[in-house]
């Protein structure tokens, strides 16, 4: 199963890659294939990109930052727009979380060092 993460990056990949042939002059239609390296560094640097690069830090460092207890049953499951989703796998939880909101969001920007997290969503799913 893709996430959408990953599904966000192979969008990003396929457009820069249709814009880059088109301005090089090539038709998007041949088989010519645009090295990964070129398209990955494209991708990077011009701000095409959905998601900030950095945010993979926060499933590094969520156990160390909700402890071992909450981890067992939360994680993060995606990140847009500075709006963090966590699966949480009981009602339980859920309401716990939505309690601990701000101190968890508060400490996990802290630990990132920046403010990369401005809410955080706690939903009832599979982790």
């Amino acid at each position: 199963m893709i996430s959408v993460f990953e599904k966000d990056i192979v969008r990003c990949v396929c457009r820069m890659n249709n814009a880059m042939e088109l301005s090089q002059g090539m038709d998007p239609s041949k088989n010519e294939l645009t090295p990964l390296r070129d398209i990955i560094s494209g991708l990077l640097t011009d701000g095409t990109l959905s998601f900030n690069p950095d945010d993979v830090d926060i499933w590094r460092v969520w156990e160390e930052v909700v402890g071992e207890t909450i981890s067992e049953s939360a994680r993060p499951a995606r990140i847009r727009k500075r709006r963090l989703s966590v699966t949480v796998s009981d009602p339980i939880w859920l309401q716990e979380l939505n309690f601990l909101e701000s101190s968890i969001r508060e400490k996990l920007n802290a630990r990132l060092g920046r403010m990369a997290v401005d809410r955080i969503d706690f939903r009832i799913g599979r982790r």
